[in-house]
C-alpha cells in the first residue's frame, strides 16, 4: 500500500454560501469544483479527494477525483476585493485504499529489511520507495467489495451469541502498477 501526499487548494466561497457552516461550504465547493465530472485531461497518476462514487474527474497536478475524502486544515477566510468571495486555503488528504502488488513494481525491485521499505536496483543506481512520497502509477483494476452487514446468527438457547464477521476489505480499492517508464516515485524522474 502506498499512501500519497496531501494536496493544497484555494477554495472560493460565494456570498450565497455564507449561511452554511464553514466546513460544509468548503466541502460543497470542493465537490462542485472537482467531483463527478467527466474529463479527458492527462492523468498524473496520484489519487486525491476520493471516496465511493463511480463517476470520476482527472485533475491535472492533483489526480483522479471522485469526491472529497478529508479536510485536514483550512486558513481563515479572506474576502476578495470587488466580488465578495471568501478565499480559503484548504489542505486535503489523499484516499489511501490504493494497492500496488510487489509483482507490479519495476523489474529489479526488492524489499530491503534493514530499511523496512522497497528499493529498485537499476544498473548502478539504488532508488528507494520512501514513505509519503508522491508516486505515479497506472490503474490496472478497481475492486468493489460489498459492505452490506450480514444477518446475525441466532445462537442456541443458553449459548453466547457470536459477533458478526467484520469485512476487512475496503468498500472500494484501486490496484495499480508502477512497472513502466515514468512510473514510481516522482522524484526519480525530475
Amino acid at each position: 500500500m502506498f499512501i500519497l501526499t496531501k494536496v493544497a487548494d484555494l477554495v472560493q466561497i460565494a456570498p450565497d454560501d455564507f449561511r452554511k457552516q464553514s466546513h460544509v461550504a468548503i466541502e460543497d465547493n470542493i465537490n462542485a469544483k472537482y467531483a463527478n465530472k467527466a474529463s479527458s485531461e492527462v492523468l498524473l497518476l496520484g489519487l486525491s479527494l476520493a471516496h465511493l462514487t463511480a463517476s470520476v474527474q482527472v485533475v491535472q497536478r492533483i489526480g483522479l477525483c471522485i469526491c472529497l475524502w478529508d479536510i485536514l486544515w483550512t486558513s481563515e477566510g479572506l474576502i476578495g476585493n470587488g466580488d465578495g468571495m471568501v478565499n480559503v486555503n484548504v489542505v486535503t488528504d489523499f484516499y489511501d485504499d490504493i494497492f500496488v502488488p510487489w509483482t507490479e513494481l519495476p523489474d529489479g525491485s526488492e524489499f530491503e529489511p534493514s530499511e523496512n521499505l522497497w528499493v529498485w536496483r537499476d544498473e548502478d543506481q539504488v532508488m528507494y520507495f520512501d514513505n509519503n512520497e508522491m508516486v505515479r502509477f497506472k490503474v490496472i483494476s478497481e475492486e468493489w467489495h460489498d459492505q452490506t452487514p450480514s444477518k446475525p446468527v441466532e445462537a442456541a438457547e443458553g449459548a453466547e451469541e457470536e459477533p458478526a464477521p467484520t469485512n476487512s476489505k475496503p468498500p472500494y480499492q484501486i490496484v495499480g502498477s508502477m512497472n513502466g517508464p515514468g512510473l514510481g516515485c516522482c522524484l526519480w524522474w525530475e
